[in-house]
């Protein structure tokens, strides 16, 4: 059974719609800030971290690629140090590895100066390898240079979702699994969200519904000059006895005309390789496989001009992503370019991602972070890679910028620890829904 206090016709001061690792760190950060106001999230699955947090590489991008001055250089390298700090501190499993951008062709050398470059701009400290100095660190791979960035690293991201939560609740925060949000609407006075199972209403919210954020986001009639278009990042995992064939996080340099990074080869945690991923346009929201098709989600991007506009740009490398997704020997090429040892019968299966990429009118894909609002809310529109490393600097920027818009005073009291975890006898009751208490992790 979970419990809901009211308190003046309010089931929370501030509602957070999403339980992936930006919304999940929102949470704890304002609820941390703020003591006195009294935090419930919704997440429409059965577990936090159910789609593109825990669906990802688990790496710490250290802020190699981004423009300087830009959100996402910015978050990333402030995100890389609170992650490390964060994991350490609450043991979430975490390692610092490093990465390795390996050029193979001369074209890619030109392309890895700028790169180092950049780098620079951002304040990091790369290290610029000869094939030789490559060779020496890492024998198995093949390229002409390479460069080295020491503040790259892999993290257990659904785990330190998880950490966040608990420690949200500790501090009094809500957490309802199994809620999905069907309908958000706003008024004056508050927001009101409208469930698969119940009816919750708030003074604000905070939206961070990753692949349903463009959907929310014009509920609470934000001006939608963009929309969601989703990727599948398909991935391997190479056998165990080649767990050992790298120690490094290995990259292609980037093609500059292409929107996302490449296949590279990432040590996970778990001690395995996986290789992935690539971007092929997904015929659903949440479609982790070929077969899964919407009708609606394929309508709503057929009805968006600049869907096609989108496709003008990038059709060509759109359909090379789609032929080496049917076509597991031209996935493979792609990583023999730089590890050429690597052979058909290692690419076992492995489970898929899917990203949400914000898309303009315009047909140009939105690179950087998207933050919008309406009279009583704020909206993540768009939370690209690198967001799971950026996700604390996200959420305290969310904070800082809801306490700018909203200077919301606590008109609800904190919830005391009993009823943080579970264990409240007063208030309304619902049945709908799963309280995620200290013990379910």
């Amino acid at each position: 059974m979970t419990t809901v206090q009211h308190h003046r016709g309010y089931d929370a001061d501030v509602l957070i719609v999403g339980g992936g690792i930006v919304g999940v760190s929102t949470a704890m950060q304002l609820i941390e800030r703020h003591p006195g106001l009294s935090v419930l999230l919704l997440e429409k699955e059965a577990s936090l971290a159910a789609h593109q947090s825990s669906h990802n590489s688990g790496v710490i991008h250290a802020g190699v690629y981004y423009a300087p001055g830009s959100l996402k250089a910015g978050f990333c390298r402030r995100g890389a140090a609170a992650t490390y700090e964060f994991a350490r501190r609450h043991d979430v499993p975490v390692e610092q590895c490093g990465k390795l951008i390996v050029a193979t062709q001369d074209v890619e050398v030109e392309r890895l100066n700028a790169l180092y470059a950049r780098c620079q701009q951002n304040q990091l400290e790369p290290q610029m390898l000869d094939e030789a100095a490559l060779k020496e660190l890492e024998p198995r791979i093949a390229g002409r240079a390479a460069i080295r960035v020491a503040a790259s690293g892999i993290a257990d991201y659904a785990a330190m979702t998880t950490t966040m939560a608990r420690l949200a609740q500790e501090r009094g925060a809500q957490i309802l699994l199994n809620q999905r949000v069907d309908a958000l609407h706003e008024d004056e006075n508050g927001v009101t969200a409208e469930t698969s199972g119940d009816r919750f209403r708030a003074r604000h919210a905070i939206v961070c519904a990753g692949l349903m954020a463009d959907r929310l986001a014009k509920m609470c009639n934000v001006d939608l000059d963009f929309r969601i278009v989703p990727f599948r990042g398909e991935y391997y995992r190479l056998p165990a006895a080649k767990n050992d064939i790298v120690k490094h996080l290995i990259y292609p340099v980037p093609d500059p005309a292409l929107p996302f990074l490449g296949v590279h080869l990432t040590r996970m945690i778990g001690g395995y390789v996986t290789v992935g991923p690539n971007a092929v346009l997904a015929l659903a929201r949440e479609g982790y496989r070929w077969r899964d098709a919407s009708l609606k989600d394929l309508a709503g991007m057929a009805a968006f001009p600049g869907f096609w506009k989108m496709l003008g740009k990038h059709g060509a490398s759109g359909l090379i992503e789609m032929r080496n997704s049917l076509w597991k020997r031209g996935y493979l090429e792609l990583c023999r370019r730089y590890c050429p040892e690597l052979e058909l019968s290692d690419l076992e299966p492995y489970p898929s991602g899917v990203r949400a990429q914000a898309v303009m009118a315009d047909g140009s894909m939105v690179h950087d972070f998207l933050i919008r609002s309406s009279q009583r809310s704020l909206h993540v529109c768009n939370a690209p890679s690198p967001a799971a490393t950026s996700a604390l600097p996200i959420g305290a920027c969310l904070v800082d910028e809801f306490d700018k818009r909203f200077n919301l005073a606590p008109l609800t009291r904190p919830y005391p620890a009993d009823e943080a975890h579970g264990l409240a006898t007063g208030g309304s009751t619902r049945t709908p829904g799963t309280r995620m208490s200290g013990t379910a992790f």
